[in-house]
C-alpha cells in the first residue's frame, strides 16, 4: 500500500472513536475513557494528514519558481453506488486546499478536544459528548475529502445532524432544545437549496464528480459559453447551501442561539470547522460559480453585508459567548467576501480565524467555569487579577480577531480587503469598504469585552449573576450556564484558574498560533503561502487584481494593510478609554443616540420579523389544518363509521338467543311474505 493509500482511512479512525466512545455509554467503569481516546482518534487522523502532505502538494523541491505543488489526488475506496448512468465513488479528493482544510479540523479538533477534557469531566453525560464530537470530526473529514458532490452532501447532512445533537446536548433545558431545532430547520433550508443545485449540476454536467466539473467548468469559461438558465441557477443553489451553513444574512439567526450547547461544541462546530464548510464549498466549486456573472459579486457583497451587520450587533451584546458568536458570523462574512473578490485570503482567513476564535471561545469558556456560570461581562471586572494566565491568553485571540498589526488576523484580514480594492470594479469596492469599517468595530467590540471583564475594578458574581435578565432567553441561557458550570466539579467562592492540563496548554498553543501562524505564511516560510496559492489554483479561477500605484512605493494592498491596521488600533484606543480608563462615558456618549443602542440591543428585530413573516403564519396554517382534520376530515370518517354501526343497531335486538323472539320474527317474516305474494297476484 503506497503512503498516499493513507488518506482512505483518515475519516474513519475519528468514526472508530465515536464507536469506542459509546460502548463507553454502557459501563461506569469505562467513562473516563471516553476523553482520551476521542483525543487519540483525532490526533492520529492529524498524524496521517501529516504523512500524507508531502505526496499530495508535492515533493518540495521547485527550484528558481518555488515550492512545487502536485496536482490532486483521487483515491477510491470502492463504488457506492450505481444509478442508470450515474456511478458515485466512495473516494476521496485530495489537493492543497483539502490538506488546509483537514489541518485545520485534525489539528484545531485535537486541541479543543484535549481542553473538553478537563471542562467536561464531571459532566454526567461525558462519554455521549465525546462520542458526538467524534462523530462530527469524522462528518467534518468526510465532507472536506469527497471527491463528489453526493459524498460532500452526505458529510454535508452529517455535520448538521451532530451539530443539532451537540447544541441540545442539555437535553432539559427547553433552550437549548429550542436552538438545536432552530439550527436544524434553518440548515435545511440552505441545504435545499444546495440538493437542487446538485441536481442541476448533474443535469448540466453528466457528472457529480469533482474531477469532471471543475475541469469542464473551467474549459467553458476558457473556451466561451453561451449562458443558459440552468448555468445561472446552478451557482445561486449553492449559494444558499453555503449562506445556511456558514450562517450568513438571511440565514445567519441560528449561529448565535447555538451557543446553548457547551463550550468546546462553539470552539469546535460553531468556530473553527462546520461553519466554515460553505467557504470551502464555494472556494471547491469557484469555477462553477464563475458560469454566471453574478454569483462571485453576490457572495462577496452577502459577505460584506454580513460582517458589518453582525459586527455592530456584537457593539451592544453584554453575553460573554454571545459577542464571539456574532463575531464568528461576521469573521465568516470576511471569508465570503475573500472568496468573493478571488482572494487567496478568503481560505488564508478560514485557517487563522480557526485558531484565534477557537482561544477566544475557550477562554471565554474558563471565565464562565471559573465564575459558575456567569455570562453577563456587566457584572464582570478586574479578572485578571483572579486569572492572569486566562486573561493574557484571550487578550491574545482579541488581538487577532481586532486585525491588530502583526497578529495572524491582521495579515489575513488584509490580504483579502486588498484583493478587493484591487478588482477595480464597483461591487467588489463596496464589499471592500464595507468590510475595512468592519475592522474598525470589530477590535472596539472584542476589547470592550476584554476591558470590561479584565481590566479596572474588581467585581464579580458568581453563579447567580445579581441582575434582572433582560429577556427569557437569557435567563434560560444562565440556568444552561449554571449547569455546564455544575458538571465541571467546581463550586468557588471567587474566581480561580485553570488546570495547565488538559486545559491550559491546548490554549496556550492556539495563542502562539493566533499571534504568529499568520506571519509564518505571509513572511517566513514561503512554502505554506504557496500551498495557499495552491489551494485555488485547480479549484478556482482569479478574478484580476490590478490594484493601484500611490506613489512612494505604496500600492493598494499596502495602502489597505495600513488604513485597517490603524482603524484597528484606533478601535483598541477608544475601547480602552470608554471602557477602562473613563468607564462612565460610554453611557453619556450614547444617551442621545438611545434608539439606536435599543435597536443593536435587540439584533435589529430580526428574529421578530422572521416570527412575524414565517413562524406565525406556519402556526396558523398549522391550526387550521388541524382544525380542518378534527372537524373535517375526522368528522366525515367517524360519519361513515357510523353508518354500519346503526345498520347493526337496528339488528342487534333480532338476535337475542330467545326462541320466543325468533318464533315471533318468524311468524311477522311469513305473514309479510304471504302479503307480497296476495298483493303481487290481486
Amino acid at each position: 500500500m503506497s503512503e498516499l493509500e493513507i488518506a482512505k482511512f483518515i475519516p474513519w479512525v475519528p468514526a472508530v472513536g465515536a464507536a469506542l466512545c459509546g460502548l463507553c455509554c454502557t459501563r461506569e467503569r469505562f467513562r473516563a475513557w471516553a476523553g482520551p481516546i476521542c483525543v487519540a482518534s483525532i490526533l492520529i487522523a492529524f498524524a496521517m494528514s501529516v504523512g500524507i502532505y508531502s505526496h499530495v502538494v508535492g515533493d518540495g523541491h521547485g527550484g528558481e519558481a518555488g515550492h512545487h505543488i502536485a496536482g490532486p489526488h483521487v483515491v477510491t475506496l470502492y463504488t457506492w453506488m450505481t444509478a442508470g448512468a450515474m456511478t458515485v465513488d466512495m473516494g476521496y479528493f485530495l489537493d492543497s486546499l483539502t490538506m488546509i482544510m483537514l489541518f485545520v479540523v485534525t489539528g484545531i479538533g485535537t486541541l479543543i478536544a484535549t481542553y473538553a477534557m478537563g471542562y467536561m469531566k464531571h459532566d454526567p453525560g461525558y462519554p455521549r459528548f465525546f462520542a458526538f464530537v467524534a462523530l462530527f470530526i469524522f462528518a467534518m473529514l468526510t465532507l472536506v475529502m469527497a471527491d463528489n458532490l453526493i459524498l460532500l452532501y452526505l458529510g454535508w447532512e452529517g455535520v448538521g445532524l451532530c451539530s443539532y445533537l451537540l447544541i441540545g446536548y442539555y437535553s432539559k433545558y427547553p433552550v437549548a432544545v429550542v436552538a438545536a431545532k432552530k439550527a436544524f430547520i434553518v440548515n435545511r433550508v440552505g441545504d435545499l437549496g444546495f440538493a437542487l443545485g446538485i441536481f442541476l449540476t448533474y443535469y448540466q454536467f453528466g457528472s457529480i464528480d469533482l474531477n469532471v466539473i471543475i475541469p469542464a467548468a473551467t474549459q467553458m469559461i476558457e473556451d466561451g459559453y453561451t449562458q443558459t438558465a440552468v448555468l445561472s441557477w446552478i451557482p445561486f443553489l449553492l449559494l444558499i447551501g453555503a449562506v445556511g451553513k456558514s450562517a450568513q444574512i438571511p440565514l445567519y439567526t441560528w449561529l448565535p442561539d447555538a451557543m446553548a450547547g457547551p463550550t468546546p461544541v462553539s470552539a469546535l462546530v460553531h468556530a473553527a470547522t462546520m461553519v466554515t464548510a460553505g467557504v470551502y464549498m464555494i472556494a471547491r466549486l469557484t469555477p462553477v460559480f464563475q458560469l454566471s456573472p453574478y454569483a462571485l459579486p453576490t457572495v462577496a457583497l452577502v459577505g460584506g453585508v454580513t460582517c458589518l451587520f453582525a459586527a455592530t450587533i456584537a457593539l451592544n451584546s453584554n453575553d460573554l459567548k454571545g459577542v464571539f458568536a456574532y463575531s464568528t458570523v461576521s469573521q465568516i462574512g470576511y471569508m465570503f467576501l475573500g472568496v468573493g473578490v478571488g482572494s487567496v485570503g478568503g481560505v488564508f482567513h478560514l485557517s487563522t480565524h480557526a485558531f484565534f476564535k477557537a482561544l477566544l471561545f475557550l477562554t471565554a469558556g474558563s471565565v464562565m467555569h471559573a465564575l459558575a456560570g456567569n455570562l453577563d461581562i456587566r457584572t464582570m471586572g478586574g479578572l485578571r487579577r483572579k486569572m492572569p494566565v486566562t486573561c493574557w491568553l484571550m487578550f491574545c485571540g482579541c488581538l487577532a480577531l481586532a486585525g491588530f498589526p502583526f497578529t495572524s488576523g491582521f495579515y489575513s484580514k488584509d490580504l483579502l480587503l486588498g484583493d478587493a480594492m484591487a478588482v477595480g470594479q464597483t461591487w467588489a469596492t463596496v464589499a471592500g469598504v464595507l468590510g475595512i469599517i468592519t475592522a474598525f468595530v470589530t477590535a472596539f467590540y472584542t476589547f470592550r469585552l476584554w476591558f470590561t471583564v479584565f481590566m479596572g475594578k474588581e467585581k464579580y458574581d458568581i453563579g447567580d449573576a445579581h441582575h434582572t435578565p433582560d429577556n427569557e432567553l437569557e435567563k434560560a441561557m444562565i440556568g444552561v450556564a449554571k449547569e455546564e458550570a455544575e458538571h465541571t466539579g467546581h463550586h468557588p467562592h471567587e474566581p480561580h484558574e485553570m488546570p495547565w492540563w488538559p486545559m491550559n496548554v491546548p490554549l496556550l498553543i492556539l495563542a502562539v498560533g493566533s499571534l504568529f501562524y499568520g506571519m509564518l505564511v505571509k513572511k517566513i516560510t514561503p512554502w505554506i503561502a504557496d500551498m495557499l496559492h495552491a489551494s485555488t489554483e485547480f479549484a478556482a479561477i482569479h478574478v484580476e487584481h490590478h490594484g493601484a500605484d500611490y506613489g512612494g512605493g505604496f500600492d493598494t494592498h499596502q495602502v489597505v494593510e495600513i488604513i485597517s491596521g490603524a482603524l484597528a488600533v484606533l478601535g483598541v484606543l477608544l475601547a480602552m478609554v470608554l471602557y477602562w480608563l473613563k468607564p462612565g462615558l460610554a453611557g453619556k456618549l450614547t444617551a442621545p443616540i438611545r434608539p439606536v443602542v435599543t435597536l443593536l440591543a435587540n439584533k435589529y428585530y430580526v428574529d421578530e420579523l422572521y416570527d412575524l413573516l414565517f413562524v406565525k403564519p406556519l402556526r396558523v396554517i398549522a391550526y387550521l389544518s388541524y382544525a380542518i382534520d378534527q372537524f373535517i376530515i375526522h368528522g366525515l370518517v367517524l360519519a361513515f363509521g357510523w353508518v354500519p354501526r346503526l345498520v347493526g343497531m337496528t339488528v342487534r335486538p333480532a338476535q337475542s338467543g330467545k326462541l320466543q323472539g325468533y318464533g315471533i320474527g318468524m311468524a311477522c317474516g311469513l305473514a309479510l311474505v304471504a302479503f307480497i305474494v296476495f298483493w303481487a297476484t290481486a
